[in-house]
């Protein structure tokens, strides 16, 4: 039987791919990720089914994939010319976002997943220049030489930290932002948010199935944590909206739905809307320097 269970972090990843690929044999899929289920395999499909409400988590990856390649389109038209992935798991996005060839990508994870990734993907051709590095980016020495050489060599840079800074510590956050904010050559920091509230909701539903990969970083202003270190958020696209933009309503069983509509009826309008706006993705760009 395949291992369903979450060991460390870096498992989601197979759970995000499975969902990605899910997404891709829709006929109205938001995106096409034809490789998804070359990385995901049977390990993703296995904690996907192990974990409850996937009607959820496939209706969360597929909006925020869809948010993330709408940055990324719009920040390389804007001058872009080098995108560094920080932790980029089992993405795809070199193979499939129609991007200029003149685009560099470089991608950075652990020395295994950046393994695994190579050997499924050896026979495929990505659109654009893509470099892997292997890195352990708790190892500050090793990420700062990365940022570095990258920043070097870039013109405009944007940084892509999809589904990591929740998994940090604040402390580790900061530490990053202030390294991200050093660099002269970067122009943009596409990351993560989540409201407090839906931390907590996420702990309650698989908090279980997911002590080995909990999230840590829950700063009390989330916008003020970044601001404090040189980061203003430019634009936040929250998934209940973008969905809405989209036409892709979170598809769920009629007695959850109904259950939600009735809690709907009764919670006060500012807590609906802080319900409505409890994640999403920002792009961050560095303050005046």
């Amino acid at each position: 039987m395949t291992n369903a269970t979450v060991d460390s972090v870096s498992d989601t990843a197979f759970w995000v791919a499975h969902y990605r690929g899910v997404e891709t044999r829709r006929n109205d899929a938001l995106f096409r990720d034809p490789l998804a289920g070359t990385l995901a395999g049977d390990r993703g499909k296995s904690i996907a089914e192990a974990m409850p409400r996937g009607f959820m988590s496939c209706w969360v990856i597929a909006i925020r994939t869809r948010i993330i390649d709408d940055f990324i389109r719009t920040a390389v038209d804007e001058g872009v010319d080098t995108v560094l992935n920080l932790g980029a798991g089992l993405d795809t996005r070199p193979y499939r976002l129609d991007l200029p060839a003149s685009l560099t990508w470089i991608e950075a994870d652990y020395p295994h997943v950046i393994e695994y990734k190579e050997e499924r993907l050896a026979q495929e051709a990505p659109r654009f220049k893509l470099t892997r590095v292997k890195c352990d980016l708790a190892d500050a020495v090793a990420r700062r030489q990365l940022l570095a050489d990258t920043n070097a060599h870039a013109k405009k840079l944007l940084v892509l930290t999809e589904g990591v800074v929740p998994y940090l510590t604040e402390e580790q956050v900061a530490a990053l932002a202030d390294d991200l904010r050093a660099l002269d050559h970067a122009a943009g920091w596409i990351v993560d948010f989540f409201s407090p509230e839906l931390i907590m909701a996420r702990e309650r539903m698989m908090g279980r199935r997911l002590k080995n990969a909990p999230f840590k970083f829950r700063p009390d202003d989330w916008s003020g944590f970044f601001a404090a270190h040189g980061w203003r958020a430019a634009d936040i696209r929250y998934l209940s909206e973008e969905s809405d933009r989209l036409g892709r309503p979170i598809e769920l069983p009629m007695p959850v739905k109904l259950m939600f509509v009735l809690q709907s009826m009764f919670m006060p309008k500012a807590r609906r809307e802080r319900f409505r706006n409890a994640t999403g993705y920002a792009m961050l760009r560095p303050t005046s320097r």
